[in-house]
């Protein structure tokens, strides 16, 4: 079954562009807007799998888009995809619930690489990001939350998930690591998510690094 994707920016000629390349690899285009406001009208009407999401859009920027689908939709995967690659808007994102965060000026086979990973249910970031945006969580995540939020109620086995999953690797890559199945992975990462009480994989790996799992690389 093909991925069903929303795309939401406001100039035309990027979103023709980014749909033709993806139907060409598989993806199903359920829905194109133009602003916030009409991407929460199709995506509560199509129920996609995945909207790629610009942040500086008219009438309802993008986070604030992905804050209302996160609250009323949290089956649904939320990518940024922007132009923007300040801290604020990044970390804003991801605070979120945006699943993962991609610069419009990737490159092209990392990027749809990362796209595909995100429609598996992992955390795509553009390589240069990921390091920023975790050190950026490990200076600012709420205390309270890391406190309720203990790492000891993890077994170890899915502590070295959540560690190998902090350093990059997709589950497939895990699953190989560990020598285990992709759903495995996957139902560990469930697991994990329930016991931290957070929302998504991307802040899962940031509590392993404001955790002292993972050391943020400079």
């Amino acid at each position: 079954m093909s991925v069903r994707v929303v795309l939401a920016d406001d100039h035309p000629l990027f979103r023709d562009g980014i749909a033709s390349l993806l139907r060409a690899r598989g993806f199903e285009i359920v829905g194109e807007a133009n602003n916030g406001r009409e991407a929460l009208e199709l995506i509560r009407r199509t129920h996609p799998d995945l909207v790629l999401m610009d942040i500086h859009m008219p009438e309802l920027d993008g986070l604030a888009t992905t804050r209302i689908l996160t609250s009323e939709m949290p089956e649904v995967r939320v990518v940024i995809l922007t132009v923007s690659d300040d801290d604020n808007d990044v970390f804003e994102a991801i605070k979120s619930g945006a699943q993962g965060y991609l610069l419009k000026n990737s490159d092209t086979r990392a990027f749809f690489d990362l796209i595909e990973g995100a429609a598996r249910g992992e955390t795509p970031l553009s390589g240069r990001l990921a390091s920023r945006i975790l050190r950026e969580f490990a200076k600012h995540m709420n205390r309270e939350t890391v406190e309720m939020s203990n790492e000891d109620a993890l077994s170890e086995r899915e502590k070295e998930v959540l560690t190998l999953a902090a350093e990059g690797l997709t589950n497939r890559e895990i699953a190989a690591r560990v020598n285990l199945s992709e759903n495995t992975i996957k139902y560990h990462f469930k697991n994990i998510l329930e016991k931290l009480h957070l929302r998504n994989r991307a802040q899962a790996v940031v509590f392993a690094v404001q955790s002292g799992l993972l050391k943020p690389k400079d």
